[in-house]
């Protein structure tokens, strides 16, 4: 059975240092050995940005995409074998902007995927202009005057929209961002992870002293992940001087995989390649080509 250390590569991490991301990709490794899985099952499919880089950082197949797009690639890689466990590891730049149709139509087609959102509240990598989750105000660069845009509740998105798994983490909290992608990892469907994070360097105000005082966890409260009523009103009032982490909403409906018949009846796409023969190939060439 693996273990944490081997999902270690020898590649080191360049993130700077004190950067919320070390303490994920930690979770990441932990819970990864914790869901019983092992390095060949599992796709890591990263965007642009600090966190994408954590595919190049973990022993395991990864994939880079372009920004905003690691979802529709990600459930692409899952379409051709469901039997892999795949994971998105983008942040909230990338995912609640440029790609938050991708992650809509993922959420309420229940695709078989983790998406990961390293969520610092700013774009980091490209030097520290306002994101969707940046609140208004926020001063940066590139606006001087501050943030117009009112900041998106990607909780509460993602229950309107029927995630079957929708959950907040934080990575100041390492035991529990443990528990919570153990959870997600094992849920059958899609599995939102929304994870506060610190940038050290562009965004120290929302630090790990900011989140710590106000951080506590719904599961030693007593929510009840099945209790759409109660996760929806968490997910509308609680935010700023009190702030919920843990699985809001979890359920079991059937998935995407599963309700396509030529991979319920037949396996995996890459399995079923080998029924195929060179004339069929040629018809399909002739045919597209």
């Amino acid at each position: 059975m693996a273990t944490a250390k081997d999902f270690d590569n020898p590649v080191r991490p360049t993130w700077c240092s004190g950067c919320g991301n070390y303490a994920i990709w930690n979770g990441v490794k932990r819970a990864l050995a914790q869901a019983g899985l092992e390095p060949h099952q599992v796709m890591l499919v990263g965007g642009i940005g600090c966190s994408s880089k954590l595919p190049d950082y973990t022993r395991a197949n990864g994939f880079t995409s372009l920004h905003g797009r690691p979802i529709p690639i990600a459930h692409g890689i899952k379409l051709a074998n469901h039997d892999l466990t795949v994971i998105v590891s983008a942040g909230d730049g990338d995912t609640y902007g440029l790609g938050l149709s991708h992650l809509i139509n993922a959420l309420r087609r229940n695709a078989g995927l983790t998406i990961m959102v390293h969520n610092n509240r700013i774009y980091g990598l490209t030097k520290g202009q306002y994101s969707p989750t940046s609140p208004v105000g926020f001063r940066t660069k590139t606006s001087p005057a501050g943030s117009l845009d009112a900041p998106i509740n990607p909780i509460a998105l993602a229950l309107a929209v029927g995630g079957t798994f929708v959950a907040r983490a934080f990575s100041g909290d390492l035991a529990h961002l443990v528990d919570v992608l153990t959870r997600a990892f094992t849920h059958r469907g899609c599995a939102l992870v929304d994870i506060l994070q610190p940038c050290v360097t562009f965004n120290p105000g929302f630090s790990y002293d900011y989140y710590r005082p106000r951080v506590y966890r719904l599961e030693e409260a007593g929510h009840d992940p099945t209790d759409f009523a109660a996760a929806w009103r968490l997910a509308q009032s609680e935010w700023g001087e009190r702030v919920p982490i843990g699985v809001f909403r979890q359920v079991q409906q059937p998935t995407y995989e599963e309700r396509l018949p030529v991979l319920s009846a037949g396996g995996p796409l890459v399995k079923q390649m080998r029924l195929w023969d060179e004339a069929a190939y040629a018809r399909l060439r002739e045919k597209f080509i």
